[in-house]
């Protein structure tokens, strides 16, 4: 019995000991959190350009090949232009459904294929959409090439982190330390891709006037990045 208690009370104290050692830790002191942030504002190079067409049908078959038909077209011209990184094609999405009768049961088929333009040759882009007749614009995006957004994002990165570094100095000699150390930081980058949906009376045009190019005007884009983290003062 009095091995029993024995073994429980060492049990006990090995437990414990963490848990004491734990609360004795005193906390940090001299830790602060902060933040800083930098933009660059830069002119997009890189056109997204989103082609569709629809068809429908009493016949699913028939209506497959109508879709298929008008995006073979637009590939073989597209592939005429394509330029890797300048002028790049893929297809998009390709889908048939049924339409149903008020009563129920199928009454048609009803499909959509899509064709994507992507690339930094804006009046290359814009000339290939009006050489395509089978298919319309459905949406126009701008934004940053890979290689635009890495040497832009490390030039607003330099700024960002001085900036952190001259307000983590501020702050520790206003606190009245003579200097500090950084603990975790954490770096991140932010440059969205804007879309915009195309009028849809312009996409009738641009599907009617098979020589009329599609006016670009890329714009200006910002590039931000946010340094988070906390330091301690010395």
């Amino acid at each position: 019995m009095k091995k029993s208690l024995l073994s429980s009370s060492l049990l006990l104290a090995a437990l414990a000991g963490p848990a004491l050692a734990q609360a004795e830790t005193p906390a940090p002191q001299g830790v602060v959190g902060l933040a800083a942030s930098a933009t660059i504002e830069v002119t997009k190079d890189l056109l997204s350009v989103t082609l569709t067409t629809t068809r429908e049908g009493t016949d699913a078959t028939s209506v497959q090949t109508q879709l298929k038909q008008a995006l073979d077209a637009a590939l073989a011209e597209a592939r005429k232009a394509a330029r890797p990184g300048q002028l790049e094609v893929q297809t998009g999405n390709f889908s048939l459904y049924p339409r149903y009768a008020s009563k129920g049961g199928i009454s048609g088929w009803q499909g959509s294929a899509e064709l994507l333009i992507e690339g930094r040759d804006m009046p290359a882009i814009g000339a290939l959409t009006g050489r395509i007749s089978t298919m319309t614009i459905a949406r126009v995006g701008y934004g940053l090439s890979r290689e635009l957004r890495e040497k832009v994002e490390g030039e607003v990165a330099a700024q960002a982190i001085g900036r952190f570094k001259a307000k983590a100095g501020d702050y520790a000699k206003l606190f009245g330390y003579a200097g500090y150390v950084i603990r975790e930081v954490s770096v991140n980058a932010d440059s969205p891709v804007m879309y915009a949906a195309a009028p849809m009376v312009r996409a009738k045009a641009m599907s009617a006037a098979a020589d009329e190019s599609l006016p670009v005007e890329a714009g200006k884009g910002t590039v931000t990045v946010n340094v988070n983290g906390t330091v301690q003062m010395k």
